[in-house]
Parts: C-alpha cells; structure tokens; sequence
C-alpha cells in the first residue's frame, strides 16, 4: 500500500488530477511528443545568439575582401557596444566559449544528479532557468545595458541550465524504449536537434527587425510554456505509471520493474552509476572523444555559420543578416536527414562505430567543397550546405542518441539501469569541450581567414573518424565471414552454443532466435 502511495505521488500532476490509464503505445508517445519539443526548445534558444550575432557586430559590405569581411570604424553609430568595435568577433567568440564552457562541465553533473531525482522535476527546473536568463540576455536592449560582463554571467547561467536538457531527456526516452530499431528511432527523434536550430533561425532572424531584444524574449516565452507542460504531462518511467513493459498492460500490482533496454532476464538494479565507472564502461572513452571533434565541427556550423554567409559574397552580392539566418536552416535540414540515415544504416548494418565514422570522413571533402564552391550562386550554396550538414550532423546524432543509450545498458553494468543519464552525460559532457573550442577559435581565426577556420574544421572531422579506428577495426572482425563461419561450426560441432559476435564492445549476449540458428549452422549478423 506504501508502494501504491509513493508510484502515486511520483505521478505527473496531469494523470494524478484527470485520472485514467493508457497503454504503453500511447504512453511511449507522449513520451517522444514531450521530449522531442523540450530539447526543441533547447536548441531554438541555443540558436539565437548566432542570428542576433550580425546585428550585434555588424561589418561593412561594401567591396570585396579575400576572407569576406571588412571591419568598420568604432565610432560608427552602429551594432551594439561592446560588439560593434574591432575586436567584436573575439568578444562574441568569449561569450560562446563561457556558454559551452559551463554547459560541458555542468553536463557530467547533471548526469550524475538526474540519475539521482525525479528526471521531469529536473528537467523543468533545467527549462524555466533556461528561458528566464534567455530572456535577461535579451533584457540588455530594453535595458540598455552595454557591459561585456553582464552577458558573459547570463549566458553562462544560461549554459548550467541547458546542461540539464541532454541527459534528462536521452535518459526519459531510454526508460520507455527497448533495442529494437534504437538506432532509426532515435535517428528520427533526434530531429528535434535541426528542427530547434531552424526555428531558433526563422523566429529570431524574423523579431530582428523589431529589434534583437525581441529575438531572445518570444522563444524563451514559448520554452516556458512548454516547460510547463513537461512538469504536468511527462511520465519518466514504466514504473511511475504502473505499467508492465513486457506486457504493455497496466499492471496495478507489480512490485519490480525491468528496464527495457536492459537484456531478457537481468534484473533492475537500483544504486546509481559512479562517474569514473562509467568511464570505464568498454567503448564510452573513444565515443566520448570522437564527439569532441564532431561537436567542435558541428558547433562552429551552429554559432557562426548565419556570420560567414553574412559576410561571403554569394554570387557576387551580400545577404541581409535576416536573409542570411534563414539560408543557415539549410544546414539543419540536411542534419535532420544525416541523423535518420545515420540511425538507420548503423541499425542495418549493426555497426553504429563504422557508421559514425564514415559519417565523418566523408565531412571532409563536403566542407572542402562548400568553402570553396558555396560562394558561386545560391544553387549551389544551398546544395553544399544541405550536404555538409547531413555529414556533420549524422555522427553527431548518432553518439549523442543511439550509442549512448548503447552504453548506458552496457553487459559490463550487470543490469544496472542507473546509467543512462551519466553515460550520457560523460559523452554529450566531453563533446560540448569541443563545442565550446570551436566557436572560440573561430571568433578568432576568423578576423583573419574563413579558409583556415575551414581547414581547421577539416583535421578535427578527421580526428573524429581516426578516434574510432580500433571500434571500427573489431565491427569488422566481427563481421569477416570467414571468422563467422569458423565460430558457428565450432560451436555447432562442440553441441554447445556460448559464441559472442565481437564487433564491438557494444556487443550484447545473442537472443533465443539467434542462439538456435547458431545450432543449425546459419549465422546471419543482421
């Protein structure tokens, strides 16, 4: 009865209040309905500051210079002190750097606490704090406040709150969300990442006109809102709504509750994951370093790409800073289709390490190719983007959903289910360092030449893909038929059947199905 009580008390006030018990279907929906707009609104705030960037610290479009900028004189009564100088770029660049700075290291211990409390409490908390310092960033116009340092501390508050945002809702969905199709799923949930840039894009470029103040404060009334409903509607787990998720029913009686990502038979274990535990879970270390350059690259895009089309001659002419927040979306929407092939074809292929890195090797030529073909015409400044972004993206969305969600119910946890959140976390924590360098030496590089920004952007997509030399190389031991055939009749002859497929160390004991074609001599990987 105590029990009873407390799954009650642990209800969102939505069901508590209305009542009624669905299915596992429609709780799973609702699950990646709240999720996907809560981190949708995580990115579409994350996304302003890149839009508002040219109204900030304009430069001067007239003529042509070989690195697509011009500075203009300090005393031109233009942009916004204290951006509109010489050193505006760097300035901008400080402030990015702080955001993700405070994000990175405020990702391990969001992690680490969200596997610790009730994951909707945390991540409403990690919302509203997020849309209130948005807002005081954007309070600096009305306010006219024109100190460097006030929005240096907003916007890193600001990052301490959207550090809550990943670990919270990866770990939700891996509480409703068993193995099958994890990679396709997650491909497509995932969209929400694109999908906030490029509403984050559209709104803020379009209040811009208004004044930039207005870009920060609309979107963060909307995260409010839905911030709100994350608080009142959002389930965390099977086990909250007293359902069976072997048997999808409800099921008022149940006592223990088994995780579904874990494996057939293990057992739910309750004490949380220890932070250098799981860095020692086989796999994480690699994944976690390749996503610093993958992070880096993907992040520049995310910070400075509106800036470096807004000061690129495209076919001869200079876009509006609206114009050219708008065209930045392109990119997004190739990263939407990067993050779903990516998915699908690590699910196919089961090789989530060749997938991530093929991903990113084939980045490099792509951003080769948008830097030195993307000024010629529109055409074709959308057609490299769109595929640039499908190349950055896909590896991104890849490690930061599907693999990580790999990880956190790796064998070596012995059926822990406490794992999701600093898992995640330490991969998403160690990616933002990346993503916090890259902005920053762009600010920098930048004043100086785009085209070394770019080949900079070029050695960290090759770093990425070489950090996943070794998983790469077992994915495809384990896949050599000659091996596979080796083991199967091996195993066929000694009338037992033990045979692990060591692709990775992502790899998982065999289900029942594929235990019995073992026994009868198929061997099929997929």
């Amino acid at each position: 009865m105590a029990q009873s009580h407390d799954m009650m008390s642990r209800k969102p006030p939505g069901f508590r209040l209305f009542g009624g018990a669905g299915s596992l279907r429609k709780y799973q929906t609702l699950v990646l309905v709240l999720t996907f707009f809560a981190y949708t609104c995580f990115h579409m705030t994350r996304k302003i500051t890149s839009i508002v960037k040219s109204a900030l610290d304009p430069q001067t479009k007239v003529g042509f210079s070989h690195w697509g900028r011009l500075h203009t004189n300090n005393t031109l009564n233009i942009g916004w002190l204290p951006f509109n100088g010489v050193d505006g770029s760097a300035l901008l660049g400080e402030v990015d750097v702080a955001f993700l700075a405070v994000y990175s290291v405020g990702m391990f211990f969001a992690g680490h606490i969200g596997d610790r409390m009730d994951l909707r409490i945390f991540l409403t908390i990690g919302m509203i704090g997020t849309a209130i310092f948005t807002t005081l960033f954007g309070a600096g116009y009305w306010l006219n406040v024109h100190s460097f340092y006030y929005f240096l501390v907003i916007q890193m508050i600001s990052g301490l709150f959207q550090s809550i945002g990943w670990p919270s809702v990866v770990a939700v969905v891996g509480n409703w969300f068993g193995k099958s199709k994890r990679g396709l799923i997650m491909g497509i949930w995932n969209a929400h990442t694109s999908i906030g840039n490029i509403a984050g894009s559209l709104l803020a470029a379009f209040l811009l006109k208004f004044g930039w103040g207005w870009s920060f404060a609309i979107p963060s009334l909307i995260m409010a809102f839905v911030g709100l409903m994350v608080y009142i509607f959002l389930p965390v787990n099977p086990e909250v709504m007293e359902i069976d998720i072997d048997s999808g029913e409800f099921n008022c009686e149940k006592d223990t509750a088994k995780e579904p990502l874990l494996e057939p038979g293990q057992e739910v274990k309750d004490k949380a994951v220890g932070f250098l535990e799981a860095w020692r879970i086989p796999g994480v270390a690699p994944f976690a370093l390749c996503l610093f350059f993958s992070k880096l690259v993907a992040y520049t895009f995310l910070y400075w790409l509106p800036f470096y089309i807004s000061h690129t001659r495209i076919g001869g002419e200079y876009l509006s800073d609206a114009m050219a927040g708008s065209l930045s979306t392109i990119f997004d929407v190739g990263g939407v289709l990067g993050g779903v092939l990516a998915g699908h074809i690590s699910d196919r292929l089961d090789a989530r390490a060749i997938t991530a890195a093929s991903f990113m090797y084939c980045a490099i030529p792509a951003l080769f190719l948008y830097r030195t073909y993307g000024s010629m015409s529109i055409v074709w400044n959308i057609c490299l983007m769109f595929i640039t972004g499908m190349f950055v993206n896909g590896p991104y969305a890849l490690i930061t959903t599907a693999v990580s969600a790999d990880l956190g119910t790796h064998s070596s946890l012995n059926g822990n289910s406490r794992a999701l959140a600093t898992v995640t976390a330490i991969i998403d924590g160690t990616g933002s360092v990346g993503a916090a360098i890259g902005p920053l030496l762009t600010g920098y590089i930048s004043s100086k030449s785009w085209s070394a920004v770019f080949t900079m952007l070029m050695a960290a997509a090759l770093l990425a893909g070489l950090l996943l030399t070794k998983l790469v190389c077992a994915e495809l031991k384990g896949k050599a038929p000659s091996n596979a055939s080796k083991d199967a009749a091996d195993a066929q002859g000694n009338g037992t059947v033990d045979y692990f497929v060591a692709k990775t160390d992502l790899s998982s004991k065999p289900s029942a199905h594929v235990m019995q074609q073992y026994k009868v001599g198929q061997f099929d990987l997929l």
